[in-house]
């Protein structure tokens, strides 16, 4: 029979806690976790019980660095806390314990910080790129409405002028038909005229 491999969110959930605290912590504490044919991390049962201790020992206030020293104890099984905690009381505290304490915990900040902030952006860039959307394409609606009205009363005014001038050219060609027929009708007449008195 197989064994159960968890991946990092399932692991995360059996945990109990966030899945980039499982990465954290597999480099701080330079924990070998199986990956799969594609590089991916999987967890075996083993792997989630040892997070589990060490998440407790974390609630117990004992740092990465006092676990570290505790990893053999705890990979072959040792579940009592009080066991471990006495342990980690006797482990020699070097002079630059608090230090690397407060380096921990700002490491831990910082990764929770810039998830934190990443989140932020992409929830930030998301909305806005809709926002930004919907303005432009009001915008550039607007503009196109203008530019077709323009272009509409640019082209009703060519009309009005071309409509002018087609009945100025009429009314000039009647006016030049009615000169000329009056001309034909004086002719005409003072002809007649002339031709009765010969």
């Amino acid at each position: 029979m197989s064994e159960v491999r968890y991946m990092i969110s399932d692991a995360a959930r059996l945990v109990d806690v966030e899945a980039h605290v499982l990465r954290y912590w597999e480099e701080e504490l330079e924990l070998s976790i199986g990956r799969n044919e594609m590089g991916h991390r999987y967890y075996t049962e083993e792997n989630v019980q040892l997070f589990r201790r060490i998440r407790e020992l974390k609630e117990q206030g004992v740092q990465l660095k006092a676990i570290k020293m505790l990893i053999p104890d705890l990979e072959k099984g040792e579940t009592e806390i009080t066991h471990l905690l006495a342990r980690v009381d006797r482990l020699p505290v070097p002079a630059e314990g608090q230090a690397a304490a407060r380096e921990e915990k700002m490491q831990q900040f910082q990764c929770i910080m810039s998830r934190l902030i990443s989140e932020a952006l992409e929830d930030h860039t998301e909305k806005m790129g809709r926002e930004i959307s919907t303005q432009v394409s009001g915008h550039v609606i607007k503009e196109m409405d203008y530019l077709l009205r323009m272009k509409e009363e640019r082209e009703d005014e060519r009309f009005k002028r071309l409509d002018e001038a087609i009945r100025s050219s009429q009314k000039t060609r009647k006016e030049r038909a009615l000169l000329k027929k009056e001309e034909r009708k004086k002719r005409s007449f003072f002809g007649q005229r002339k031709g009765q008195t010969v």
